[in-house]
C-alpha cells in the first residue's frame, strides 16, 4: 500500500508520520536551541549573585568573576609604599665664610679705634657679633623667600633648627678679641675661611658634630699665637650652623608619589574572593556589592541582553534553514534537526573545555579547541550550505566562550580565527569519500589556523612575545588535528544513531567486497552488471538535478539485492536456459517478480544498510503494472474461456511509490537500462523515444505524485539519461545519419 507524502500548506509541511515531521516538534527543537545557547553563554555573559547576609559565614565558595580591584588591599598597600618613604631633607648652601670674613672685619675695624676702650669694644663684640651671625642668617631668608627659591615652609625649618642649634661664644673669648693686632687678624682669616668652607661642604644636619672637628682643624692650622687659635676656633664654631633641613613638603610629595605609584591589588578572575565558612565582614560585603555579586538588587538588563542573542541566533538558524528549502519548506526532518542540535552542543562543550584550561596569561590555549567541528560534521552529515550558516554561529560562539578580556563581550581574534578554519574545514571535507580525507582536512585546517593566528599577531603590531607565539601557533595546529579526530570519531555515532547516509558510508557500502554486493555478483552475474548500468544512469541523471547521485549509485548496486533469493525467474539471469515463467501461472509470475522488492528490504534489514538504501530498493517500482503477466492472465482466462476474477490493481508492485527524488530517478534508469539492454540494433530516435515513454507512462500513471520532482527536472532526467545511454552503449547504438552513408564513407568515418 503507497503511504502518503505530508500535504504541504504555504511552505510548512503537515504530517501525520510521527515527530520526525511533526510542525510542533521542530519548533519545539530550535526554543530547545535558544534555552541551549542561552544557558551555554549564561557563565561568560551574567555574573552569578549570591544571596548573604553581613556577619554571617560564607556557605559556599564565592571565586571571583573577573579581575577585580581590591580596594582595600590597594589602600594598604599605598599606606606602606607611604610609610616606607623616609624623610626627605634638602641641603640649602649657607656662604658662612663669608659671614666669617665679615666678623674679622669688623673686628679688624673695632681694634683700630682708639677712641673706644677695651671694656667697651668687649660689650660690642658681646651684641654685635651674635647679631651680625643672627642678621646673616634673617637676611639670606629674606633673600630666599622674595627670590622664590626654597619653600616658606623650608626656610620656616631652617629658622628653627639653627635657632635651636645656635651657638653661643664663651664670655672669656670677647674679652680676647680686642687683644687681636691688624696682623692677628690677616693671619686669621684664610685659616678661618678654610675650615669653615671645609666644614660646611659636608652634610651638616647636627651642627654640634662638625662644631666637634673645628679644635682639630685649628690646632693643625698654620695660627701659632694662643690667642688668635682660640677666637678662631670660637668664631667658625659660631657661624657653623646645620645646612641639611627636613623638608616636609618634599616628604608629603614623596609620599603622594609612592602611593600613585604603588600599582593596583586585583582579586584575579577564578581566584577565591570568599572562602567556605569565612565570615561576611561589612567591608568584604560590600566589595560584593560593588561587583554585582549579591542577589539583592537583580540586574536583569543582561539576562534580556542574553535571552534576547539566544533568541537572535535560533531564529537565524530558523530562517536559513526555511528559505533554503526552496518550495519544500524545511528540507530538513526532525531527526536531522535534533541531530543538528547535538552537533552544535558537542561544539560547544568542546570550546568549554578548552576554555576551562585558559587563563589571563595562557589566552592562546583556546586555539586548542576544535571549533571547525560542527562545521565539519555539518557539512558531511546534512549539506554545506547549512554549514556555511554554522560557521558563522560557531565564530560569535567562540569569540563569547573563548574571551579572556573583561571589558569586551566578542574577542575578534578568536572569531575570526573560528571563522577561517571553518570555512577550511568545509571546502576540504565537504566531499570526502573516504576517512584519510578526513585527516587531509584536518591537516588542512590545522595549516590555515597556524596561518591565521601568525597573521593576526602581526597585525597586533606583534603584543605576544616569541614564546607566546610559538605556543599559540602550536595550539592551533593541534586544534586542527584534534578536529580530525573527534570527527572520524563521531561520524560513525551520527550515521548509526540518526541513519545519516554521509558520503563516506556510501562510498564504503559500494565497496564490491561488501557481502551482498559479493552474493549478488556471485549468484546473479546479470542482475549485477545490470545493478551496476542502473547505478551510473541514475547517477548522471541525479546530479543534472541537484539531488544525491553517490546515494543513486549506491542505491542501484542494491536496488535488486531481493533477486538473488529466485536468480533465475529473471530474464539477465536466464542465460542458456528456459524461462521458468513459461510453465507457472501468470499470478504466481508476478508475485515471484513483486516479490523482490521486499525480500530485499528484509535482506537489507538483516545487513543492518541504512534507510535510505531500503526505501529505494522498496520503491523503486512503486505502483507500477506488470502489462506482460496481465495480458497472459487475460489470454489464459480467454482461452479457457473463463471470466478473469483477477484486476489490473492485482498485478500492480504493492509499492509505496517513490517517496524521494532519488527513489524515483533509480526507477527510471531501471526501466531505461532494462529497455535498451532489450534492444538488439537500438538507435539514438528508439532510445530517446524509449527514455521519453518510460518517463511520460510513469507519470500518466501517477508514480511521482509523493515525490517533489517537477516537469522540469524530468525533462533534464531524460536528456541526461539519453546521453548517458549513448555513452554506454555507444557500439551497440546506430545514428541515423551513419545508417545512411555509403559503405566507403562508413570505413572512412571509423578510421
Amino acid at each position: 500500500m503507497a503511504s502518503k507524502q505530508p500535504a504541504k500548506l504555504s511552505g510548512f509541511v503537515y504530517s501525520n508520520n510521527g515527530w520526525k515531521y511533526s510542525a510542533a516538534t521542530r519548533y519545539a527543537l530550535f526554543l530547545l536551541l535558544g534555552v541551549c545557547l542561552y544557558f551555554s553563554l549564561a557563565p561568560d555573559l551574567l555574573p552569578k549573585r549570591y544571596d548573604i547576609k553581613v556577619n554571617t559565614y560564607s556557605a559556599k565558595e564565592i571565586p571571583a568573576p573577573k579581575q577585580i580591584l581590591d580596594t582595600k588591599a590597594t589602600l594598604k598597600a599605598q599606606e606602606a609604599a607611604a610609610e616606607a618613604v623616609s624623610d626627605r631633607y634638602t641641603i640649602i648652601p649657607l656662604r658662612a665664610d663669608n659671614l666669617i670674613t665679615a666678623l674679622l672685619d669688623r673686628i679688624d675695624g673695632l681694634n683700630q679705634d682708639d677712641l673706644i676702650s677695651q671694656t667697651e669694644k668687649v660689650d660690642i663684640y658681646k651684641e654685635v657679633i651674635p647679631q651680625r651671625a643672627t642678621d646673616f642668617i634673617v637676611s639670606f631668608v629674606n633673600s630666599s623667600r622674595n627670590s622664590g627659591t626654597y619653600s616658606e615652609t623650608l626656610l620656616t625649618e631652617m629658622q628653627r633648627v639653627i635657632g635651636e642649634q645656635a651657638y653661643v661664644i664663651p664670655e672669656e673669648t670677647y674679652i680676647k678679641i680686642p687683644r687681636l693686632t691688624a696682623q692677628d687678624i690677616i693671619e686669621m682669616k684664610p685659616v678661618a675661611r678654610d675650615i669653615v668652607t671645609k666644614l660646611m661642604n659636608d652634610q651638616i644636619v647636627d651642627a654640634q658634630i662638625a662644631r666637634a672637628k673645628v679644635a682639630e682643624q685649628v690646632s693643625v692650622s698654620s695660627l701659632s699665637q694662643r690667642t688668635a687659635r682660640e677666637v678662631v676656633q670660637e668664631l667658625v664654631r659660631l657661624v657653623i650652623t646645620p645646612n641639611k633641613f627636613y623638608d616636609e613638603e618634599a616628604t608629603k610629595e614623596a609620599k603622594v608619589q609612592a602611593r600613585e605609584n604603588t600599582p593596583d591589588v586585583y582579586i584575579e578572575q577564578g581566584d577565591t574572593l570568599v572562602a567556605k565558612g569565612d565570615m561576611i565582614t561589612p567591608e568584604l560585603y560590600e566589595l560584593l556589592d560593588e561587583n554585582g555579586l549579591l542577589s539583592n538588587e537583580v540586574n536583569y538588563w543582561p539576562q534580556l541582553g542574553l535571552l534576547l542573542l539566544s533568541a537572535l541566533l535560533s531564529a537565524g538558524m530558523l530562517v536559513f534553514i526555511r528559505y533554503t528549502g526552496g518550495t519544500a519548506g524545511f528540507k530538513y526532518n526532525n531527526s536531522q534537526l535534533l541531530m543538528l542540535v547535538l552537533v552544535i552542543l558537542i561544539t560547544i562543550v568542546t570550546m568549554r573545555l578548552a576554555a576551562y584550561l585558559q587563563t589571563d596569561a595562557r589566552y592562546y590555549v583556546g586555539f586548542l579547541a576544535p571549533v571547525a567541528l560542527g562545521a565539519m560534521l555539518a557539512a558531511m552529515l546534512l549539506d554545506m550550505q547549512l554549514a556555511f550558516f554554522c560557521s558563522i554561529l560557531f565564530s560569535i560562539l567562540s569569540s563569547i566562550i573563548l574571551n579572556v578580556e573583561q571589558n569586551t563581550v566578542f574577542d575578534f581574534t578568536f572569531g575570526f580565527f573560528a571563522l577561517v578554519v571553518s570555512m577550511v574545514a568545509i571546502f576540504a571535507t565537504h566531499r570526502a569519500g573516504q576517512r584519510s580525507t578526513l585527516l587531509k582536512g584536518g591537516i588542512m585546517v590545522s595549516l590555515f589556523g597556524s596561518v591565521t593566528v601568525f597573521m593576526l599577531t602581526l597585525l597586533g603590531g606583534g603584543v605576544w612575545n616569541e614564546t607566546q607565539t610559538l605556543y599559540a601557533l602550536g595550539f592551533a595546529f593541534a586544534g586542527g588535528l584534534l578536529t580530525a579526530v573527534l570527527v572520524i570519531g563521531l561520524m560513525p555515532f551520527f550515521e548509526a544513531t540518526f541513519g545519516i547516509l554521509s558520503a563516506l558510508k556510501l562510498v564504503e557500502l559500494s565497496n564490491p567486497n561488501h557481502p551482498l554486493l559479493r552474493k549478488l555478483l556471485t549468484e546473479t552475474p546479470g542482475t549485477y552488471h545490470h545493478s551496476v548500468m542502473v547505478g551510473n544512469l541514475s547517477e548522471a541523471a541525479a546530479e543534472a538535478i541537484g539531488a544525491d547521485g553517490l546515494l543513486c549509485r549506491v542505491g542501484s548496486y542494491y536496488h535488486d539485492i531481493g533477486k538473488t533469493k529466485r536468480p533465475f525467474y529473471f530474464i539477465e539471469n536466464q542465460n542458456n536456459m528456459e524461462n521458468p515463467h513459461d510453465s507457472i501461472e501468470p499470478k504466481l509470475s508476478k508475485s515471484i517478480i513483486v516479490a523482490h522488492a521486499r525480500d530485499g528490504v528484509e535482506m537489507l534489514k538483516e545487513y543492518k544498510l541504512p534507510k535510505p538504501i531500503r526505501d529505494i530498493a522498496e520503491q523503486h517500482h512503486g505502483t507500477t503494472f506488470l502489462h506482460y503477466f496481465y495480458h497472459k492472465a487475460l489470454k489464459l482466462a480467454e482461452e479457457k474461456d473463463v471470466e478473469p476474477d483477477f484486476t489490473e490493481e492485482d498485478f500492480r508492485y504493492p509499492g509505496p511509490k517513490a517517496q524521494s527524488k532519488e527513489a524515483a530517478v533509480v526507477g527510471i534508469a531501471d526501466s531505461v537500462e532494462a529497455a535498451v539492454r532489450s534492444l538488439r540494433q537500438p538507435t539514438v530516435v528508439q532510445v530517446e523515444t524509449m527514455i521519453e515513454k518510460i518517463i511520460k507512462s510513469r507519470l500518466d500513471d501517477h508514480q511521482f505524485d509523493d515525490c517533489d520532482l517537477t516537469i522540469k527536472e524530468l525533462d533534464t532526467i531524460a536528456r541526461t539519461l539519453k546521453e548517458t545511454v549513448m555513452g554506454i552503449f555507444h557500439s551497440r547504438i546506430e545514428y541515423p545519419e551513419e545508417v545512411k552513408k555509403p559503405k566507403k564513407e562508413e570505413g572512412a568515418a571509423n578510421q
